[in-house]
């Protein structure tokens, strides 16, 4: 079951088409990756969902109806450009922003207060957010986003100012509200993030959708027969046993044996490979190199970018 829809949605800003006819599909209880370089119509896709601008053509469709006004009360959304108030206390504004998404004052107390124990951060109740560090105003955003347990979570570079140790905080995080029955649209430049959370994604290059679907899927359909192979030998053998047939592109020693990676040819296989070297060296791991997402946003990036420039 979809949760999210975006069908053939057209934005325009004066002389600027900032969304041609995207499309988004987006399953029920998923981390769905929203890509692109900057400028690409990311960000006022988001804007359209979260009800902030309206799009000129095309429609949202949010849990299998048009998206509707009420609908804000199911979304949580933690947005790049972060929007706390410097000047109040951290406590005092936390339950300002819970009651605004419908919780009563005890309510919000109540469930503060879990987060803040959880987060060990109780001591910032009374601390003026101007006080607080990057990545600590970070965090009370974040818990004012999840607070009111919303259907529909939107983080837009939720990782930003975080250390690593606090940046795995919020991805487990985030993986624990995918468990409890969140539908998640993620919004990252950081693609070791998107292949770590993301079971989905779409690519928006130019206000035009580029590339969609299932990140292994994905992964599968830009390999480049690419294989990693760990043996203890001659590392002179392996270049003379594969002369024909393969493409050996570099031999390292690592850890007391070699890595060659070599490329499969034309219709050999991984079987082919093993048998023409399995008598002259010890083979200790062999597995096949996938693209990472960050290989395949730039590929598809830059061919985008140079199919447009020829028309």
């Amino acid at each position: 079951m979809m949760f999210l829809e975006a069908k053939r949605v057209v934005k325009k800003y004066a002389n600027h088409l900032a969304l041609n006819e995207v499309d988004l599909q987006v399953p029920a209880n998923s981390i769905y990756g929203l890509l692109g370089p900057n400028g690409a119509g990311k960000t006022t896709l988001i804007r359209i969902i979260n009800q902030i601008t309206g799009p000129d053509s095309g429609e949202i469709i949010f849990n299998g109806r048009p998206l509707q006004p009420k609908d804000v009360q199911n979304i949580g959304y933690l947005p790049e450009e972060r929007g706390l108030y410097k000047k109040m206390k951290v406590g005092e504004q936390a339950i300002y922003l819970a009651r605004l998404k419908g919780l009563s004052r005890n309510d919000a107390i109540k469930k503060l207060k879990y987060w803040f124990e959880k987060f060990e951060i109780q001591a910032w109740w009374d601390k003026k957010v101007e006080e607080l560090s990057k990545g600590m105003q970070q965090k009370i955003q974040f818990v004012v986003t999840v607070l009111h347990e919303p259907q529909l979570l939107i983080f837009d570079e939720p990782f930003s100012g975080f250390d690593p140790i606090n940046a795995n905080l919020l991805k487990q995080e985030i993986l624990q509200l995918k468990e409890n029955g969140a539908t998640i649209l993620f919004s990252t430049h950081n693609m070791g993030s998107v292949e770590e959370l993301c079971d989905h994604i779409t690519l928006i290059n130019q206000s035009q959708t580029i590339l969609n679907g299932p990140i292994d899927s994905i992964r599968q359909s830009y390999k480049d027969n690419l294989i990693k192979l760990d043996f203890i030998g001659n590392e002179a053998l392996i270049a003379e046993k594969l002369k024909e047939g393969f493409d050996v592109e570099s031999v390292n020693k690592v850890n007391g044996h070699h890595t060659a990676f070599v490329k499969l040819l034309d219709d050999t296989t991984i079987n082919q490979l093993i048998g023409n070297v399995i008598n002259d060296v010890q083979i200790v791991g062999l597995q096949e190199v996938l693209p990472t997402m960050n290989d395949i946003f730039i590929k598809v990036v830059e061919h985008s970018n140079q199919s447009k420039n020829l028309k």
